[in-house]
This record gives C-alpha cells, sequence and structure tokens, in this order.
C-alpha cells in the first residue's frame, strides 16, 4: 500500500476556507437531494453513560468516505475533546485509501457551512445580523462562515464568558446575553442538546434559526412549542426525525412528514424555501455524511495542489 497522507485538525482548517466549504456543501446537498451521491443511515454505538461512537459513510463522485466520530459530552471537564474521530477518504472506483483526516474539524467546517447555506436559501434576502448561541468549536465556525458569506455584526452567547468573548473579539462582534442574540436576525444554537434555549415566546416575525446542537436521539434545543410555530426545513427528513431537533414534535404528533422540506430540494430549485418576509423558518441540521465527503474532497483536493502539508503513514 503506499504512503497516506494525513491531515491534523489544523491542516483541515488550513486546507478548506470558509467561502470553499460553503460552496462544497450546497453542492453536495444538490447532489444528494438529485441522487447523484447516497449515504446510509447514521449509525450509533451507544457507551453508556459516557456517550456514543458514530459510523457515518458516504459516496459521491469518485470518492467514498467513512467518519468515525464520537460525541463525549464530559470529556471537557478532563480537558479532552467532546468530539474525537477520523475521515477515511478512499476511492470510488477501486476501494484504495486516500487519506485520512481529523474528524473534528471536518465536523465543524461542515457545520459551519452548512448554517451559511441555510441562511442564504432561507432566511431574509438583506444577510442582517448573527446571534451565535453555543461558542465553542462548532459554533465557532458557523459564525466564521457566516461571517465570511457577508453576515454581521452578531452576538455571542455562551454559559462560558470566556468563549463568547473570544470568538466576539475574533470577529469584532460582541458578547452578549441569549435574549440579546435571539433578537438577531439569524440565530444559530450550536449547544449540548441538553436544555432548550429558544421557546415560543422568543420568536419574532422574519426570524430564521438554525438548529445545529441536537443530533441524536433525546437532544433538543428549541421547544415543541417553538418548533411547531416555525415553518420547518431539515438536512434529511429520516435522520432528523429519529435523532434532530424536529423529533419530539414528531413524536407528539404535532408535526407531520408533508410540513418538512429537505433543504437539498430548495437549494435545487424544487421546493419552495421562506413564504414570506414575516416568516419565522427553522433548519434541522442534523449533519450528514455527504457533507463530510464534501469537505473531505476539498481537503484531498487542496493537498494534491500543494496548497496544504500532510503526515504521511504506511499502513
Amino acid at each position: 500500500m503506499p504512503n497516506l497522507p494525513v491531515l491534523d485538525h489544523d491542516a483541515v482548517l488550513g486546507a478548506v476556507p470558509p467561502t470553499e466549504a460553503i460552496a462544497r456543501v450546497r453542492d453536495a446537498l444538490i447532489r444528494f437531494y438529485r441522487g447523484e451521491w447516497v449515504m446510509p443511515p447514521k449509525v450509533y454505538l451507544e457507551s453508556p453513560p459516557y456517550g456514543d461512537f458514530r459510523a457515518m459513510p458516504a459516496r459521491g463522485g469518485e470518492l467514498a468516505s467513512l467518519k468515525w466520530v464520537t460525541s463525549f459530552p464530559g470529556n471537557p471537564a478532563n480537558g479532552l475533546p467532546t468530539v474525537n474521530g477520523v475521515v477515511c477518504l478512499s476511492n470510488a472506483t477501486d476501494g484504495q485509501p486516500l487519506m485520512l483526516l481529523d474528524a473534528g474539524s471536518v465536523t465543524a467546517l461542515r457545520t459551519g457551512a452548512v448554517a451559511a447555506v441555510a441562511a442564504e436559501a432561507l432566511g431574509r434576502p438583506a444577510r442582517g445580523t448573527v446571534g451565535i448561541i453555543g461558542c465553542g468549536l462548532n459554533g465557532a465556525w458557523a459564525a466564521r462562515c457566516l461571517a465570511a458569506a457577508g453576515y454581521g455584526p452578531g452576538v455571542c452567547h455562551d454559559p462560558r464568558a470566556e468563549a463568547a468573548n473570544a470568538l466576539a473579539a475574533e470577529l469584532d462582534w460582541d458578547p452578549g446575553s441569549r435574549e440579546q442574540a435571539l433578537r438577531c436576525e439569524v440565530v444559530c444554537c450550536v449547544t449540548p442538546g441538553h436544555e432548550i434555549v429558544v421557546d415560543a415566546g422568543d420568536l419574532r416575525p422574519g426570524l430564521h434559526l438554525n438548529m445545529l446542537g441536537a443530533d441524536g436521539p433525546g437532544k433538543s434545543e428549541a421547544s415543541v412549542g417553538a418548533v411547531a410555530s416555525c415553518v420547518l426545513f431539515c438536512d434529511e427528513w429520516e435522520q432528523a426525525s429519529h435523532g434532530g431537533e424536529l423529533t419530539a414534535a414528531i413524536g407528539a404528533g404535532i408535526v407531520r412528514r408533508e410540513q418538512v422540506t429537505e433543504l437539498g430540494a430548495v437549494l435545487a430549485g424544487d421546493a419552495p424555501g421562506r413564504p414570506g418576509p414575516e416568516a419565522v423558518t427553522l433548519f434541522d441540521s442534523t449533519g450528514l455524511a455527504i457533507q463530510d465527503l464534501a469537505v473531505a474532497g476539498a481537503a484531498l483536493e487542496a493537498w494534491r495542489e500543494g496548497r496544504v502539508e500532510a503526515q504521511t503513514i504506511r499502513l
């Protein structure tokens, strides 16, 4: 087997700038909607009471990928990241491995990218203010991608004041309260999903919500009442209905399949987005393997073109 390039956290982030990640994720969503890119359902392997492992395969064009990633919420207390893992990128025509990539950085880039894609497709046409609720790795990249797409200024909120202050200082935005963040025109919730941060009383005409934190069963950042009050969109129905922001409302019988539009259909021009300027739109992002593939493919191209250096290993 030939030497295999390996991109660590910083190398991945250096290989794929936010504007490139946004374009790649948008294209991947359209291709997935059209059936050109495919992915089986995400597989969860629980490791109680600590967290879970997730296996996320996808194939598109001449590439295939598998992300083996974790969510261990108690890790930060022990000085460890919540998310660990690796993305294996392979040639889809002969099965040969092509690259290994740090999964946390791939996840952060595609999470941030889809926040910008959804805001552009579902928010008001004018690119306005941004509220970030949850300023960890993924929240920070949602803010960076939205800023790269022309949104802002913004308000950064996090229970850890140092995280909100650091992100606000980086982007020349403001740290603030949850209520101040919710008064912005585009609001991204990127919390662990164990507590409600958006209720029906927080909604205002014209608001667009990116719900990015509830990525597994039992998690939610918005109350059932808030979800039921919005025009609803998701990245992929099957995944969102079983382990996303919509799950509780679906289980309560308040939300049905016909009330939810997949973002890919909107991007492809086959379904309407925001029905009017006063509507409140909600995008449920559960994180798709085809988005990981899009970012990993961009990183592979950057390495092949000499724009980023890689470590190498021989298996």
